[in-house]
């Protein structure tokens, strides 16, 4: 399997949670991608909450991926820089298109879609089951120093040498043939 964390270096590990996702669960239809046709779909992010992070962690960033969609280098659903270190939940939503639920002055940085919001999960049809790997990672400066127009690639390689710990919640999809 495709493991999005085998070649990044060690990082320690908290907790989060989700009112909305399951680690380990499917994903529900809010989560769903209504803008790539998926029906009942309606590309709300997830309501996440973490603690536990180290005292030393200065920002968090927030990321979804999945690695198993057929590009090769998977996609990118969401990518968050910048939020505070004293904030540890974000609300349901907070990934719209205006991103009214983030917190001062996270900003989200467009997806593989190249929308700069969350896009739900949209596996094809037929493909199997999909992990959407939701992070959040505890960051050792204030500000990533990534331009609102980066990739989450871009986020990722930057951000690897100031990750002090991630908390990893996976959670799947799938569209039956």
């Amino acid at each position: 399997m495709n493991d999005p964390f085998a070649r990044l270096p060690e990082a320690g590990t908290f907790t989060v949670t989700s009112t909305t996702v399951t680690d380990g669960g499917t994903l529900g239809a809010a989560q769903m991608s209504g803008l790539f046709g998926v029906p009942g779909g309606k590309d709300v992010s997830p309501q996440l909450s973490w603690a536990g992070a180290p005292e030393a962690t200065r920002s968090y960033a927030v990321t979804v991926y999945d690695p198993d969609a057929p590009t090769g280098s998977g996609f990118w659903h969401w990518a968050v820089a910048d939020i505070p270190a004293s904030v540890t939940d974000l609300p349901e939503g907070a990934g719209d298109d205006t991103g009214s639920g983030l917190p001062q002055p996270a900003f989200q940085l467009p997806n593989d879609a190249r929308l700069a919001r969350f896009v739900g999960a949209a596996p094809p049809a037929g493909h199997g089951p999909h992990r959407y790997v939701i992070v959040v990672h505890a960051l050792a400066v204030d500000s990533i120093g990534v331009p609102a127009d980066a990739t989450p690639a871009v986020l990722g390689f930057t951000m690897a040498d100031h990750i002090l710990a991630r908390a990893v919640l996976t959670a799947t999809a799938e569209i039956p043939a």
